[in-house]
């Protein structure tokens, strides 16, 4: 679900293209889920193969993914290690969540009404292992770096962009500005009108800080007043509610009783903000894609269009081409071309 932090940004809208050159650290589970949930059918069913294994998930992987390095993006996939102990009762309540969506889209379903059956379908997605796996093989064969956390992906993604490796983090989700990423990239797998994808929201930290006229601390406080994957937060406590709180500068333990909170229950759930498991990366390995290697997977195995998958690997091809054309190059930013041939992130 998230840190609903929404009503206190205010995103910079860009084109996808504004990015290019850049490598963002993307939260691999979050887009993965995003495209279980809008890439469906009419009355809410995922789209399959003929043996009947999910393919809505591969679908937005190939399209967004290519779609990405035609404008010149560069994405690293950052998938989920071993959850923290403290989410436990985030992931049950999400599976009670889902079985009572699914009730729902049934109920819908029997009665005819498609819009709400869609709706309630989204919100039944369940990602499994192999799939997370076969996901992985497809950006391997499209030549794209790929890294499993030691627990949290979006921690981790956070972490290889503030520790340089990579220009930011591209997640749905706001929990990546608690982990300390320097900026937030939303929209990488939102879908728009005849095939284009909507412009993308930037946020900068520590631009959204100044405006706010808060500190990382006073940040982190918002989220645990409010609630985050880990702990519950305080009833009645919006995120804008929490900001007046937080702005009136009162310092941590005080913040904290004000609304009821004891500082030392709390504190685990701060430690894995401030110090999440994460790991360092060297340097991401991009290639060239192997078009029979995806093929084999898409085509062979699951049913794709020979066709389009080829166009879609061609038009990748046509933007790192472009990207790493001499005249387009820019001090201090490196081209696709030197990162295919094995240069590090920016």
């Amino acid at each position: 679900m998230g840190l609903p932090l929404r009503d206190l940004t205010t995103p910079k809208e860009l084109a996808w293209e504004a990015l290019a050159g850049r490598t963002l650290a993307v939260d691999g589970y979050n887009a993965l889920y995003q495209f279980l949930a809008t890439i469906r059918q009419r009355d809410g069913q995922l789209f399959t193969d003929t043996a009947g294994r999910p393919t809505s998930h591969l679908i937005g992987l190939l399209y967004r993914t290519t779609s990405l390095l035609a404008q010149g993006v560069r994405p690293v996939f950052v998938f989920d290690g071993k959850p923290p102990d403290l989410k436990a009762g985030t992931l049950s309540s999400r599976l009670k969540a889902k079985e009572k969506a699914r009730e729902a889209w049934d109920a819908a379903i029997a009665t005819g009404d498609l819009v709400v059956a869609r709706r309630k379908a989204a919100q039944t997605s369940r990602l499994t292992h192999p799939m997370v796996e076969e996901a992985a093989r497809v950006l391997e064969a499209i030549g794209l770096p790929t890294v499993v956390a030691p627990s949290e992906g979006e921690a981790e993604a956070a972490f290889l962009a503030a520790s340089g490796r990579t220009w930011g983090t591209a997640s749905e989700d706001y929990d990546a500005l608690l982990f300390g990423t320097p900026r937030l990239v939303r929209g990488l797998a939102a879908r728009g009108g005849r095939g284009q994808a909507p412009a993308a929201q930037l946020i900068d930290r520590e631009e959204l800080l100044r405006t706010l006229g808060i500190t990382p601390e006073e940040l982190l406080l918002i989220g645990l007043v409010v609630g985050t994957d880990y702990n519950e937060g305080v009833a009645g406590y919006g995120p804008k509610k929490a900001l007046k709180l937080v702005q009136r500068h009162l310092g941590w333990d005080a913040t904290l009783r004000e609304v009821g909170l004891v500082p030392a229950e709390v504190e685990p759930v701060a430690e894995l903000f401030r110090h999440p498991a994460v790991a360092p990366v060297d340097m991401f390995q991009f290639r060239e894609p192997n078009d029979r290697d995806v093929e084999r997977i898409l085509v062979e195995e699951h049913g794709f269009s020979s066709e389009r998958v080829r166009a879609a690997l061609g038009r990748a091809r046509a933007g790192m081409r472009a990207a790493s054309a001499p005249a387009a190059a820019v001090p201090g930013k490196q081209t696709l071309l030197e990162a295919y041939e094995g240069g590090g992130a920016t």
